[in-house]
């Protein structure tokens, strides 16, 4: 985890605790979705161990977790997969929506993306999106030639901006991008590859230009912005909202 320490040399942040119960005032459709997701991202954390790379929990990729009843037992997420089942026909109101606040070479968030947000993601992107924002704990500086400072240094810098004019530029395909990046022994390195794997309608030039250019900036300045502008404030990363809101 990243905590960013309070002026005057306090106490660290309080330990990474993402997910608590949804608030009362969402819709009730929503609290039971966003309850869902919640359990399902808890039930990731207890089952997977916080290494560099991700290690499956059975013999059956997360997408595979609800497909029948014996894999959903062999899985231990029989519970899960019903709850599931009982509220995916009676949706009628929008996807969960949930936001990623992060920076590209946090070791937690490398480990968040890889192990739990995007195996959740991928068995229920039917009632839960997921919006990236890389920038976490950079800042952001008056200067025209370096205008961002990051936690883990240049490359940090540089890896967040490839992220988000990805992120841009790809669409749906982005945070398979993203994950495949993640998940690598080198984040900058497995940019190009993951680009061409999952979105190989997409050159690498593209990406090089927005980055090299004024759009990356841009894009940056942006999830500036939105960083900014989260009430509470994030004290760590990663930090995750549900529906806008902090759990």
């Amino acid at each position: 985890m990243e905590l960013i320490r309070p002026r005057g040399g306090g106490a660290a942040a309080s330990v990474f605790s993402p997910f608590s119960a949804v608030r009362t005032s969402l819709q009730i459709l929503n609290m039971k979705l966003s309850g869902l997701l919640a359990v399902f991202l808890l039930f990731c954390t207890s089952r997977r161990s916080y290494g560099s790379h991700p290690k499956p929990s059975c013999h059956y990729p997360p997408s595979q977790w609800c497909r029948t009843l014996e894999i959903a037992i062999e899985c231990k997420v029989q519970k899960q997969c019903m709850e599931l089942n009982a509220i995916k026909p009676n949706q009628t109101v929008p996807p969960v929506s949930v936001t990623l606040y992060y920076e590209s070479l946090c070791p937690a968030c490398r480990v968040f993306i890889a192990q739990q947000l995007f195996p959740t993601w991928t068995m229920l992107q039917d009632i839960m999106t997921v919006t990236l924002v890389p920038y976490g704990n950079a800042k952001e500086l008056p200067s025209a030639n370096s205008p961002f400072t990051c936690q883990h240094g240049e490359p940090e810098c540089q890896g967040n901006m490839i992220e988000a004019c990805i992120i841009h530029l790809t669409g749906h395909s982005a945070f398979q991008i993203i994950n495949c990046m993640e998940s690598a022994a080198n984040v900058l390195d497995a940019a190009q590859p993951c680009l061409q794997l999952y979105a190989p309608s997409v050159s690498w030039t593209r990406v090089d230009s927005c980055v090299k250019g004024g759009l990356g900036y841009q894009l940056m300045h942006a999830n500036a912005v939105m960083t900014r502008a989260l009430n509470p404030a994030h004290t760590h990363v990663p930090w995750v909202t549900f529906n806008g809101v902090k759990h």
